[in-house]
């Protein structure tokens, strides 16, 4: 069967049609997703969003047609919903709060021995979130008679059905205990203990699409709508039915979040944006994330290409971006962003190159800290990044697997409503060994880094 997919994603809002049998996208709508900076603080468009994610099923059940509908969203966003919706906007997670208000929060968040939750910037944890929002607007904060995660929240608007999920909980909230698969003490001192929506597990149906939403669609008849999962998870959710560990998922995309399946919780490290991911079974997942794709973005300008020219300056000159790009994040969340060897600039292909290279040795260190072992497998759109690739292959001297298309999300939502796996479909593997003075290069760029020599960065 064919399902529907809404993806909400941080920079791009998509809906797509999976084709059950084989996990193919074979149709799919997308648009930015702009942050709004009028009100009280800047948000997420979430009526434009569902706007358009109307539109887009509307035209893809008429091109295509569906059968049932998953979503997925991004971490860090919850919604406090009153009668009629919800009663503050929902907060950009890159949203940064006073400082009084953010010492206030230390206070009362429960330490990360307890939910293997890191203290992140801004709103990235979901309870600051909710504490600012309590913080400066009690009264509406007050009128919420229910909190949604995001996937929840979209759910919720098609169905009128309230739910909440341990995926979207597990994503560095301070809200989840994961070796207990339980609400932690935060709910409660934040006095939301009795409001947060019922626990559903990320495959259940919630319910069908409502009279009015099935008739905006143009369906002959309501479909189901399952709960929903965090996006990244939704990238390794395939994985986990097709492979035993030990092995790890690499999800690209803004963030670039690694799973290592079979890894330990006993290196994770608070500072250095280490977390305990939940995956769609409810286990804990060690894992670690920076802003790559971001950084990737700021370092090329969506501009140049791995060309052999630009390769070999590159790797002779060690010209190297360091760590910093996005601060405050990632394994090495202090450091200051260079440029070395490079006193002429670079151009297009250079920049792409180099940013390339950062990027694969900063997985490398993300991999390294939460013990990840076996091949690795990397979704979304590094996948397409051959360079990438072959420079992680390498560094972390185990086999690299793309897989292609732009995004492993769509494809692992869907499982929620097929429930049986495809087959695996994968890019041309790396192996290590495959760029000549990489690893001098390497040496270079994690001393610059900070990492010290011969040891993994702990």
């Amino acid at each position: 069967m064919n399902v529907a997919v809404l993806d909400v994603g941080k920079t791009n809002v998509k809906a797509v049609v999976v084709e059950g049998s084989s996990g193919r996208e074979i149709d799919a709508r997308t648009q930015p997703n702009v942050v709004r900076d009028d009100g009280p603080y800047p948000h997420y468009d979430v009526d434009g969003i569902f706007a358009f994610l109307l539109a887009s099923l509307a035209e893809l059940r008429a091109a295509r047609g569906f059968e049932a509908i998953a979503i997925t969203a991004h971490g860090a966003s919850g919604v406090l919903l009153g009668e009629d919706g919800p009663v503050l906007p929902v907060l950009d997670y890159e949203h940064v709060y006073p400082e009084a208000v953010q010492a206030a929060y230390d206070a009362i968040r429960p330490p990360f021995e307890e939910t293997f939750s890191p203290r992140l910037p801004g709103g990235l944890n979901l309870g600051a979130q909710l504490h600012f929002q309590k913080t400066l607007f009690p009264g509406a904060f007050e009128r919420a008679g229910t909190v949604l995660t995001y996937p929840g929240y979209w759910a919720w608007r098609l169905t009128g059905i309230v739910s909440t999920e341990a995926t979207s909980l597990g994503c560095h909230t301070d809200l989840w205990r994961p070796r207990e698969r339980r609400f932690s003490g935060l709910a409660d001192r934040l006095g939301i203990g009795d409001r947060l929506a019922p626990l559903r597990r990320c495959s259940d149906v919630l319910g069908p699409t409502t009279e009015a939403i099935t008739a905006r669609i143009g369906l002959s008849r309501p479909v189901p709508v399952h709960a929903g999962i965090h996006d990244s998870n939704a990238s390794l959710l395939p994985h986990l039915l097709r492979r035993e560990p030990p092995f790890a998922v690499v999800s690209t995309g803004t963030w670039v979040v690694s799973f290592a399946v079979g890894g330990s919780l006993a290196g994770l490290d608070p500072t250095r944006d280490t977390l305990a991911n939940v995956d769609a079974f409810g286990r804990a997942v060690p894992s670690a994330r920076f802003m790559g794709g971001r950084e990737f973005e700021r370092s090329t300008g969506g501009r140049g290409a791995a060309t052999p020219t630009a390769i070999a300056r590159v790797l002779r000159d060690r010209v190297l971006l360091t760590p910093g790009i996005v601060p405050g994040c990632g394994p090495f969340p202090n450091a200051v962003h260079r440029v070395v060897n490079a006193p002429g600039g670079l151009d297009p292909d250079e920049a792409f190159v180099a940013a390339s290279l950062s990027a694969a040795l900063t997985t490398k260190a993300c991999l390294d800290l939460t013990g990840a072992d076996g091949p690795v497998i990397v979704e979304g759109p590094f996948a397409g990044n051959r360079l990438y690739a072959s420079a992680l292959a390498s560094a972390v001297g185990r086999i690299v697997l793309p897989v292609p298309g732009s995004t492993g999300t769509s494809a692992g939502a869907a499982l929620l409503a097929v429930g049986t796996v495809p087959a695996a479909t994968a890019g041309e593997e790396a192996a290590p060994g495959g760029l000549p003075g990489f690893e001098a290069y390497r040496t270079a760029w994690e001393a610059a880094a900070g990492v010290p020599s011969g040891s993994a960065p702990r």
